[in-house]
């Protein structure tokens, strides 16, 4: 019942403004990937980390839980502990409650294919045209690039 009850009380502060509310309504529902990118913060050189194809889809939901499953191209089932490394290492996943602050939505992540990303929070800028949303991450680590910051720049469709 106090879960319920929390959940409700920030539901409705958060749309306890006509603007907010707005972009609440925006984000809403489900989304599928359709494009994701990578960019060097200093060089604006951009890649495609997960291929030309990744697979994804987001979620935000009424509750305030947003969740994320994105998988590298051409990934095939693994059969060695090294081909499990790379499997891990080409998809994302992870769950929590988000809170919008203008452009940018905020995730406290409690769930995560990389249990580093867990108990952090996870920021992204946002925009929604029509029916596509698009998503930056604020500047993290390259993790291909020691020292080097990037991106994230993903286009989703609503489904």
């Amino acid at each position: 019942m106090a879960v319920v009850f929390g959940t409700q009380l920030a539901a409705g502060v958060l749309l306890a403004t006509p603007a907010l509310a707005q972009d609440w309504d925006k984000l809403l529902g489900n989304w599928r990937l359709v494009s994701f990118v990578t960019e060097d913060v200093a060089t604006k050189q951009r890649g495609h980390v997960y291929g030309e194809r990744p697979s994804g889809y987001i979620g935000f939901t009424p509750a305030g839980r947003f969740f994320a499953v994105l998988s590298g191209d051409g990934r095939k089932p693994p059969q060695t502990t090294d081909e499990q490394a790379a499997a891990f290492r080409s998809m994302i996943a992870y769950t929590g409650q988000f809170r919008l602050e203008g452009d940018r939505f905020v995730t406290k992540v409690d769930v995560a294919w990389n249990e580093a990303w867990t108990g952090t929070e996870q920021v992204r800028f946002w925009r929604v045209e029509g029916t596509r949303l698009f998503i930056t991450s604020a500047p993290i680590p390259n993790p291909n690039a020691p020292g080097a910051m990037m991106t994230g720049i993903l286009v989703w469709e609503r489904e």
